[in-house]
């Protein structure tokens, strides 16, 4: 009952959002619109035109994983299954609705909730793809990529590249330059100095754990079944 009003109230809300914004002007025609009682609607939505915004980035994300658990994943490598995910991340939403939702969590007071619905995106692909990573691995693929999709994103509302061909090169770019940094890692890791510091002051690091009861973070509801492949530190 309530998911069903709350996607009602969503669903009223995207036409006005070009023009009034995520706003509470907005949330005020969405409750006239879908005809949702204003009470349930406010409790819903309390925050208004910020919990719309969120409720559309997790709408996204889960029609991200959707058409990701479609796709023919068998011939891909797994940088380029990254590459599709965020692709398709992209390709569920309207670019004018992102613009107006990074106008809003640009704000200091929702630049918070922001960041946390990024981190939601990078959670819900590495879930989506199969990542069974526990150790600090674990927040160190999600701060990666949470740092390639906002770039990637960023560069995507101001491309007007045919099919947005544009963005899909900046992105590979972005990937390209995280390969080259784990190369650089793995190969700091294998000198002598690295293998000091990793025996030493870094020892530590690997005893950071990913949150025990990952069913209940973001993103791990909407993971589709049967990943066979185990994903490796880095894309």
């Amino acid at each position: 009952m309530e998911d069903d009003a709350k996607t009602r109230i969503l669903a009223a809300a995207l036409p006005h959002v070009p023009f009034e914004g995520w706003s509470e002007a907005t949330l005020r025609e969405a409750i006239a619109d879908s005809g949702v009682a204003p009470g349930l609607a406010r409790a819903l939505y309390p925050r208004g035109g910020v919990d719309l915004a969120l409720a559309y980035h997790r709408q996204g994300d889960a029609a991200m994983v959707t058409a990701l658990a479609a796709s023919d994943l068998s011939a891909l490598k797994f940088r380029e299954k990254v590459a599709l995910a965020i692709k398709l991340r992209l390709q569920a939403v309207d670019r004018e609705l992102v613009r107006r939702g990074a106008v809003l969590f640009a704000l200091p007071q929702h630049a918070a909730d922001g960041a946390a619905a990024v981190w939601h995106t990078a959670d819900a692909v590495w879930t989506a793809l199969g990542d069974t990573s526990q150790d600090i691995n674990w927040y160190s693929k999600r701060a990666t990529l949470s740092a390639v999709h906002a770039a990637t994103v960023l560069f995507w509302l101001g491309d007007d590249s045919p099919e947005h061909e544009a963005s899909w090169a900046f992105l590979d770019r972005r990937i390209e330059g995280v390969m080259a940094f784990e190369k650089a890692k793995a190969a700091f890791a294998g000198n002598p100095i690295g293998k000091a510091l990793l025996a030493g002051p870094f020892k530590m690091l690997e005893r950071i754990r990913a949150p025990k009861r990952q069913d209940d973070l973001p993103g791990r509801d909407a993971a589709p079944g049967g990943a066979s492949e185990a994903p490796p530190r880095a894309f």
